[in-house]
């Protein structure tokens, strides 16, 4: 490893402040990084890539004076949990030790999800554990606003991009993104461009965008094609507007307690550093149970949400064949529900980029049961609300049919075992 930054020893008591990126950009992560850790000639970031087909990890180590290691690793299964556990945890426990540095930072792989990655984090942490001489500061996540709408609302998969993490890694680029923006303390945003110069030269210096995506200046052919310059103005007005339908999207869908910064010039170690990422808060947003709800409609990004409550269950049948009226399309949906004919069980609703997913997730124990989805759209999708609502309200079972108990369900057919777990195992 280069010397180039003088190391001293870590003051006894003291943590290093580890962050964590997500993103599922892997040019917005590399500029993040790049970005921060030139700001801050103590800092070094830890940047894992799974590769699935060879099963083998690379590990790249870099610092304000470079790149200090880059290692392929031999992973025992080529995935998110092991890459953790076999590498990520004893290079951090090496970094935060080495005397160079001050603040750490873990890229992880694009399109990971950071709650299993943080939950593991979080317990290596503790005193005695491997990190016991880090702490968790900032989770954060780095998205593009103009691409925000289709990355979550439409239907493309990871493996489709190229950025599925394993074989058999099926999911959809929102699912991941939802996951990404819902669990972090801190949402970088970029993807907003001005307004085109359309009076630009062509040696003028590319506009101010988002890294990686400068606007582009006028040329000689915009100048001279019949309608080039309103198709340039009508190009970056339809950005602006994606902009804008995503920026709604991202606050709708953050943490009431998190933080949105815009523009990854604005992204400082120091302030990821200062902060403090409270874990159990963070296992109680990523909870079903506690799902974030800004209803109504907000006409200035075109962007929506519905909360669609009732103390009733679903009716098991008419929920198996009609789900796809509720849990597909355009949407970001999620929440918890509960059927009669296992009255104890809390189910989990999670949907989005077409995709929907449903399982137990534990019992209600001193909480009322209760059925209550949180549905996100765009524009777009918004004359379909009612459609929702009269979906969800014809999936309910009624008030006569569960005046019985649910005796009404016994000896039938458990249509939901292949989601929720065979009855028997339910608790």
């Amino acid at each position: 490893m280069p010397a180039d930054i003088p190391g001293t020893p870590r003051t006894s008591g003291t943590h290093v402040p580890l962050s964590v990126l997500t993103t599922i950009d892997p040019v917005l992560r590399d500029t993040a990084v790049f970005g921060l850790v030139t700001d801050s000639p103590r800092s070094v970031a830890l940047r894992h890539d799974i590769h699935a087909e060879d099963g083998t990890l690379r590990r790249l180590v870099v610092d304000a004076t470079g790149v200090v290691e880059d290692t392929l690793v031999d992973l025992e299964h080529a995935c998110l949990s092991c890459a953790v556990r076999e590498d990520a945890i004893p290079t951090l426990h090496e970094l935060a030790h080495d005397g160079r540095w001050d603040q750490v930072l873990l890229a992880l792989p694009v399109s990971a999800e950071p709650l299993p990655v943080v939950r593991a984090l979080d317990a290596a942490a503790r005193p005695g554990s491997t990190l016991d001489g880090l702490r968790l500061a900032t989770v954060l996540t780095v998205v593009d606003l103009a691409a925000v709408e289709t990355d979550l609302l439409d239907d493309d998969l990871l493996e489709e991009r190229g950025l599925a993490l394993t074989p058999t890694d099926h999911r959809s680029v929102g699912e991941v993104l939802a996951a990404q923006v819902e669990h972090a303390d801190l949402v970088v945003t970029t993807g907003a461009p001005p307004a085109p110069d359309l009076g630009a030269s062509p040696a003028s210096p590319g506009m101010p965008g988002s890294p990686g995506l400068p606007v582009p200046p006028s040329t000689p052919d915009d100048a001279t094609r019949p309608g080039g310059h309103a198709a340039v103005q009508a190009a970056w007005d339809r950005r602006r507007a994606s902009a804008r339908t995503g920026s709604g999207l991202v606050d709708r869908l953050r943490a009431d307690a998190s933080t949105r910064v815009d523009g990854l010039e604005r992204l400082c170690f120091a302030d990821l550093s200062a902060a403090s990422h409270d874990a159990t808060v963070a296992e109680r947003r990523a909870h079903p149970l506690g799902v974030r709800a800004v209803v109504g409609q907000d006409d200035a990004t075109g962007t929506w949400t519905l909360e669609l409550a009732s103390d009733l269950p679903f009716d098991p049948e008419r929920l198996l064949h009609q789900v796809r009226r509720l849990g597909t399309g355009r949407l970001r949906s999620r929440g918890v529900f509960w059927v009669p004919n296992r009255p104890d069980s809390m189910c989990a609703w999670d949907g989005a980029g077409g995709q929907l997913s449903i399982g137990a997730v534990g019992t209600w124990d001193d909480t009322a049961p209760r059925t209550r989805l949180v549905l996100t759209g765009a524009a777009d999708s918004a004359d379909d609300r009612v459609a929702l609502v009269a979906a969800f309200d014809e999936i309910l079972a009624t008030r006569e049919e569960v005046a019985d108990g649910g005796l009404r369900w016994l000896g039938r057919e458990d249509v939901l075992a292949p989601w929720l777990g065979e009855r028997s195992d339910a608790v």
